[in-house]
């Protein structure tokens, strides 16, 4: 059998004997570009036995997210245009009111939306702002809807103080490899990144973790991501694979365009890796094709956010996503 090669007798799982695959948290670097380097027809019909022993391919979890207080950051992100180290034209806005941020989470689950995610541009909370968002939460909660947010980095108190307002995911992403990250974020460390992950978890809230393609990284250091994700004592529940928005008067605005065909290996690694993870195909949808979406679903993703705007960036319109949906035979869940 050629190297790469995957034994056809297999069963509907993908794997011999019929049964499924252990969860590992132990995947090194070297085994996730392997994985990466494969022939496609290989790594596509990988990824997608695995998607298919832990979901069902036709289902796509859609989320919403709501910037409820945008720009002005003190981090330097260089991908980031709410940062207030770069010239981007974002303005700084304040909390938005909890009223409002239930308008938009309404309006989201009648447009099909499950799970209402919130951002704010902090390094970090503070306590008086966390008691806001906490209201949110709860809002968010009571009409049915899951809930998530993104607030910068956290300690136990915050976290613990969170999981008592009934918050579903917490979104913290590593963005990148432990070795490329220093090129990108300076005002924050890898190590912080990860300690905000373990309180998250040992709050008991879920942890949605991911990272961002074409930021001038190298295959190694995706597949170094990817690693890094997948050898955490617990897989995230939610795992955002985003493709760079390159955004005027960033750092990055000139970075080189990804290929379409190397963004989908990234994700089927992190679909194969991370078996029962939704792996959600990000940011930088509004510039794939149709058919560059179609072949992220094949690979496995299981998730998108749905609605106009991703914070300051845009998005697809609504009803080009169900279309898009109904041509494939997949369906929102």
């Amino acid at each position: 059998m050629p190297d790469g090669a995957l034994d056809r007798t297999t069963s509907s799982t993908g794997f011999p004997g019929g049964g499924l695959a252990p969860i590992r948290h132990d995947w090194t670097r070297d085994e996730v570009r392997a994985l990466m380097a494969l022939p496609f027809p290989d790594l596509m019909f990988q990824a997608q036995a695995t998607h298919r022993a832990h979901f069902d391919p036709r289902d796509v979890q859609i989320s919403t997210l709501l910037s409820i207080k945008t720009g002005g950051c003190p981090e330097d992100c260089a991908y980031c245009p709410q940062s207030a180290t770069h010239e981007a034209p974002i303005k700084a806005t304040r909390l938005m009111a909890v009223d409002a941020v239930l308008t938009e989470a309404r309006a989201a689950k009648a447009a099909g939306a499950s799970r209402f995610c919130m951002g704010a541009a902090w390094r970090s909370p503070k306590d008086h702002d966390l008691e806001t968002v906490c209201a949110m939460v709860e809002g968010v909660k009571a009409l049915g809807m899951e809930s998530c947010v993104t607030l910068g980095m956290l300690n136990e108190a915050q976290a613990t103080r969170l999981h008592e307002a009934g918050l579903d995911y917490y979104n913290h992403n590593l963005d990148t490899s432990p070795e490329f990250y220093g090129t990108i974020i300076t005002t924050r460390t890898y190590q912080e990144r990860l300690d905000t992950l373990d309180h998250v978890r040992d709050a008991g809230i879920n942890v949605c973790c991911g990272g961002i393609v074409g930021m001038g990284e190298t295959i190694d250091d995706q597949a170094g991501l990817i690693a890094t994700l997948a050898s955490l004592p617990k897989h995230p529940e939610s795992v955002p694979i985003n493709m760079l928005v390159r955004v005027a008067n960033t750092p990055l605005a000139e970075a080189m365009a990804v290929d379409p065909i190397d963004f989908v290996r990234v994700l089927a690694a992190a679909r194969i890796t991370m078996p029962t993870s939704h792996v959600r195909l990000s940011a930088g949808r509004e510039g794939m094709s149709d058919e560059t979406q179609a072949l992220c679903f094949l690979a496995g993703a299981n998730s998108i956010f749905y609605g106009e705007k991703l914070l300051t960036t845009p998005n697809p319109a609504e009803n080009h996503d169900m279309q898009l949906l109904a041509r494939l035979g997949m369906r929102p869940a």
